[in-house]
Parts: structure tokens; C-alpha cells; sequence
């Protein structure tokens, strides 16, 4: 089978993460455990995720001169990505992250964005090539909506799907110009109820929350529910997709993992569902380990958890 070819527009940090008991409240220190320092980025985690799973893949992004940006393009080309796209910004630092992991696997995460603000619509449309030849574009919210935007407008002129993961909820609702680019929207609960106004709590709220969002003119909604699953919703069905449970470790970057194999998988030509279960496998597999990209699964470690029973 030929390899689908994802294109990722998005951002990449530098995780530094310490694992404590509970996540500190505030004004309150905790002596902490583990420290681990992991690569890291919603679009960076989502690449690594789609190549693991077995697709080519393509990264556009911006990075700093320094030591963080050098460790992410090595560590993005062991994963066999084309990193041609991925502008050294000369001024602007690499993104970093600072994460708690407390011991039932949640997270509480703070971000410097640093050279991720600076990725401009003209970045994205001089990497128009890679549009070309690509089978989906996988986007998020760690830089700036024009530059989604103008990454979403030429997937549309090249005929290319785009799934767009609203993450993290952006300070201002999404224009509808982009929204109405978008093939499948991938919000957590959070992100739902941001972009609905409804509170999702249950699979009735779920659905509630995703027939508001097809209104805003995406057609296919997936809720990502954490233990309970993925609520997928479109005009021909509504359901959920629920998935194995495992001992939660680090859920950083579930939401990428889920994100980088459902396009994967629909670029193969599986159903939404398919696609779906498939997501969900990839993303029981990552909760189990700590860090970011270091929790994405391969491809055979996927199959072999939906082989089992």
C-alpha cells in the first residue's frame, strides 16, 4: 500500500516536564519527582504521530536558532519528516512548554510560544508545493489564525481535506472563512464548549455541542471524551466511539496522537468510524507513557492493540 502523505501546519516546543502527586494549586510549591525534558508542539506531536503510523509526512513550522530548534529538527528527521518547510527564525526563541503530570496522569500545561507566533501567512503559502501533493492537512491553534487560515485556503485550492484540532481554545471565536475550510473538527470537551456554548458533560450534550458546531459550517464533529472515547457526528450518523481502559500515565499529547492517526487512516481510505477506532487506539497507547512525542505509537503497535479482545 502506498504511504498517505499528511501535511501538518503547526507549532513545536520544547517540553520540560515535572511529574508531582497532584498539580500544584495557586501560590503553592510541591517538591516534585521526575523531571524529564521531551520534544514536544501540538503540530510537531501530531507529525511524529501520523509518521509512526505510518504515513509521509511533511512539517510546516517556525523554530528558533538555538540549541531547542536544533534538537527538534533532529529529532523530527529520525522520524523520517520533511522538515524542508521549517523556517529558523533569527530573532524569536523555540517554543517551550512547562508541564505538571500528576500521578493519575492529568496534566496542567504552560506555554512560551516564542518563534511559533512568528509562522505568517507567507511561510505557509511559500510551502505551497507541499499542498500539492498531499492527501490531508492536519492543523491546530499554536499560531496565528491567519496563518491557519491561509494554510486552510490552499488545502482548498489544491482539493486537499482539512482536519482542524482547536487547540488549545483560542481567546476569540474562529472565523467562519475558516471553519467553512474545514472537513473535520477534533475539540476535547473544552474546546466544544467553547466553540458551542453548550457544556458537554454526557453523549446527549456531546451531540448537542457538535450539531451547533456542523451549524458554523463543518460537517464532521469528533468530540475527543478522554476515557470515555471519541463522539463522531456528521449528517449520516451520531454515536460514540468508545476505547480499551488503561492506567493513564501522562495524557500529554493524547490529543495529538488521536489526531495524527485519524488522518493517517482516513488518507488510506478507511471509514470516519474506522478511522476513529483507529485514533482511539493510538491514543490508549500514548496515555501510557510519559511525554509527548515519545508516547506516539508505531504502526504495529496500533494493529496489535485492535487485534486484541
Amino acid at each position: 500500500m502506498k504511504k498517505p502523505r499528511i501535511l501538518v501546519v503547526g507549532s513545536s516546543n520544547t517540553d520540560m516536564i515535572i511529574k508531582v502527586g497532584r498539580i500544584p494549586r495557586p501560590g503553592e510549591t510541591l517538591i516534585g519527582g521526575r523531571f524529564v525534558t521531551a520534544a514536544g508542539g501540538k503540530g510537531a506531536n501530531q507529525a511524529v504521530a501520523a509518521a509512526r503510523a505510518g504515513a509521509d509526512v511533511t512539517f510546516v513550522a517556525r523554530v528558533g536558532r538555538d540549541m531547542f530548534g536544533d534538537r527538534t529538527l533532529a529529532g523530527l528527521k529520525a522520524d523520517k519528516i520533511n522538515t524542508r518547510h521549517i523556517q529558523r527564525d533569527p530573532k524569536a526563541p523555540s517554543g517551550v512548554a512547562l508541564i505538571f503530570v500528576s500521578e493519575s496522569g492529568e496534566n496542567s500545561i504552560a506555554v512560551a510560544s516564542g518563534a511559533n507566533e512568528k509562522l505568517l501567512p507567507k511561510d505557509v503559502q511559500n510551502a505551497e508545493a507541499a499542498f500539492k501533493n498531499a492527501d490531508m492537512l492536519v492543523t491546530q491553534l499554536e499560531n496565528p489564525v491567519s496563518s491557519i487560515t491561509a494554510a486552510a485556503r490552499l488545502a482548498k485550492k489544491h482539493g486537499v481535506p482539512v482536519i482542524l484540532n482547536p487547540a488549545p481554545a483560542p481567546a476569540a471565536p474562529l472565523p467562519a472563512s475558516l471553519l467553512k475550510l474545514v472537513s473535520i473538527i477534533t475539540p476535547n470537551e473544552t474546546e466544544a464548549e467553547f466553540l458551542s456554548g453548550i457544556k458537554v458533560t454526557d453523549t446527549a450534550s456531546a451531540e448537542a455541542a457538535a450539531r451547533v458546531i456542523m451549524g458554523k459550517g463543518v460537517k464532521n464533529v469528533i468530540i475527543t471524551l478522554g476515557s470515555k472515547g471519541a463522539y463522531l457526528c456528521n449528517a449520516e450518523t451520531s454515536k460514540l466511539v468508545p476505547v480499551r481502559k488503561v492506567k493513564a500515565v501522562d495524557t500529554t499529547a493524547a490529543g495529538d496522537t488521536f489526531n495524527g492517526a485519524l488522518a493517517v487512516a482516513l488518507s488510506e481510505g478507511r471509514s470516519l468510524a474506522d478511522a476513529v477506532c483507529f485514533a482511539n487506539a493510538a491514543a490508549t497507547i500514548s496515555v501510557t507513557r510519559l511525554g509527548a512525542q515519545p508516547s506516539a505509537p508505531t504502526r504495529a503497535e496500533i494493529e496489535r492493540l485492535m487485534r486484541k479482545k
